[in-house]
């Protein structure tokens, strides 16, 4: 189980949209995306406790080492204005890919009221053809779709629930290697049953597979079988500056590929979207579909990837994000070389330094501890609770944000030194960091990761705020975990469990929040696990066996 702040982040950005770009169409509102929830995030200030084990790549075969090299050729910032960019995205279009997903979703479980024989009669439910209380339902069904709406793409689902669905999904991609690889975003592939890719112009759609996926970064590596193929030049990203002018290629809406230029707007963006981030803010336009695609400078080097817009509308208002090509750069070789992304792991937990705690701490920028895990490196260094850190390795820390992204970028086992402010007085220490432990990578074949011993594993659950308790009518009286997110394919929502439920007991142990529903699936050895929730007002127990 892991801890999600998936809902949390609604709230602010009540009279935003935030749009990923990775399905033609798609419009998410606040921060509760379908990116966020299913990368599940813990939010920009994590307990940094185990969030379950990464996972390997999408197969045991051995790979080839994926190096992708950087020009670092500073931009000419000072050569004039181009009247045209035709040679250069002539040269650049073609490592630029389509993307296609396909999932099947299952339907919602209807009323008991339905399933009762004396009613059926009446409301015609779908049943299964060899069903023998139904005679005629073959014909019955016929009748009842004519003149109605079918949808071609459902399949047909036992009595209580309504048809399957299979959502169509569209993104971008980027080539990296001659040989196939493809970078994406992850919340383009994620949970995706089948996923194709088309060069160009090209009707062709080769069949891709998921080599790995990092929620955390929302950065997915594809391959197809294809030689000869045009891989991107890559840029420097922390050369980028702001005001450099950019283009951003995808397909934005399913269009096709579609060329937009703009100038960066802003670096270093973080928008509570996932734990790491430091997006490039850029006005180029960036729509649903774009999602993976390439943000360009002006030498046709990519310096982005794209991957998500803030709008009131759902389309394009001037604000897009692209993840920065190093960040990106670094992420791809670890899922392809090793089949998972391994990160450092301090263990405090960060927050921010608003107006207020300016003032009772002395300074305006760094990160505030308001917990110090138990035996984390951080503990044993002798970092405390109320200490502001403001230096790692003679990096200035900004905020909470920028600590956690500073440390994930540190390899495991690293000695770094520490410069914090504690009663006013500055200080240094030194810690060596552990490896963050976390759902990094995709399941795609079961891979090598370390082994989660807990139970409820897929499930992502976070806090219930007096917003959520109002939004959903959640009474008074109910205290327990919000679920945020359940994966698809896991046992715990094949037996039932569903996003909103809320758990009550596990193990007929009480849950009183999501560190201590998180805290009891660690605990609880599995692989059977007994969970009482409250679903629209009723309690309820389901069995949940992760043998099965």
């Amino acid at each position: 189980m892991k801890s999600s702040r998936s809902f949390r982040a609604l709230l602010p950005l009540l009279s935003f949209v935030l749009a990923f770009a990775g399905t033609a169409g798609l419009t998410l509102f606040g921060a509760d995306s379908k990116a966020d929830r299913k990368a599940n995030r813990k939010g920009s200030v994590p307990a940094e406790k185990k969030a379950a084990a990464p996972a390997g790549a999408a197969s045991d075969e051995k790979r080839s080492p994926l190096t992708i090299s950087i020009d670092s050729k500073p931009i000419n910032r000072d050569a004039a204005d181009r009247v045209s960019y035709a040679p250069m995205i002539k040269r650049t279009a073609s490592s630029v890919v389509y993307v296609y997903s396909s999932k099947t979703v299952r339907a919602p479980d209807l009323s008991p009221f339905f399933n009762d024989p004396r009613f059926r009669r009446f409301f015609e439910q779908q049943g299964n053809g060899d069903d023998d209380e139904t005679p005629g339902n073959g014909s019955r069904g016929n009748n009842r779709n004519r003149g109605g709406k079918s949808n071609p793409r459902s399949t047909p689902s036992p009595r209580g629930r309504a048809p399957d669905q299979t959502q169509q999904g569209l993104g971008s991609g980027v080539i990296i290697t001659a040989d196939g690889y493809v970078i994406t975003n992850n919340h383009v592939v994620e949970d995706a049953d089948d996923v194709k890719v088309s060069i160009g112009e090209s009707n062709k759609r080769y069949e891709a597979k998921v080599i790995g996926r990092d929620p955390g970064s929302d950065i997915a590596v594809l391959k197809i079988e294809a030689t000869g193929l045009s891989p991107a030049s890559f840029g420097d990203s922390d050369q980028v500056l702001v005001g450099d002018v950019v283009l951003a290629i995808g397909n934005p809406f399913g269009v096709g590929q579609s060329v937009s230029r703009g100038i960066v707007s802003a670096l270093s963006r973080g928008m509570g979207m996932g734990v790491f981030e430091d997006f490039i803010q850029t006005d180029a336009a960036i729509n649903p579909g774009n999602s993976g695609g390439a943000l360009l400078d002006t030498d046709g080097r990519v310096i982005g990837i794209n991957s998500a817009i803030l709008s009131r509308s759902g389309g394009f208002a001037g604000v897009g994000f692209a993840i920065p090509i190093n960040l990106v750069r670094s992420v791809a070789e670890q899922i392809v070389n090793t089949g998972r992304v391994e990160r450092g792991f301090l263990g405090v937990r960060p927050q921010e330094l608003t107006e207020e705690l300016t003032a009772q701490f002395g300074t305006e920028k760094g990160a505030l501890l308001s917990e110090v895990t138990e035996g984390s490196p951080a503990d044993k260094s002798g970092l405390k609770s109320g200490d502001v850190i403001t230096k790692i390795n003679g990096t200035e820390i900004r905020d909470a944000r920028h600590l956690l992204l500073t440390i994930s970028q540190i390899a495991p086992g690293t000695e770094v030194k520490i410069v914090y402010l504690r009663d006013g007085a500055s200080r240094d220490v030194t810690a060596k960091l552990a490896r963050r432990d976390e759902d990094a990578l995709a399941r795609d074949d079961g891979g090598k990761g370390k082994k989660d011993d807990g139970v409820l594993n897929g499930v992502g659950v976070g806090e219930i705020t007096p917003e959520i308790r109002s939004q959903m009518q959640i009474p008074a009286r109910v205290k327990g975990a919000l679920i945020t997110s359940v994966e698809a394919d896991s046992p715990a929502a094949k037996q039932g469990l569903r996003e909103g439920d809320i758990i009550l007991e596990l193990d007929r142990k009480p849950v009183t929040d999501a560190e201590e529903a998180v805290k009891l699936s660690e605990q609880i050895k599995g692989p059977k696990v007994l969970v009482l929730v409250w679903r629209e007002g009723q309690r309820r127990y389901l069995a949940i066996d992760e043998s099965k």
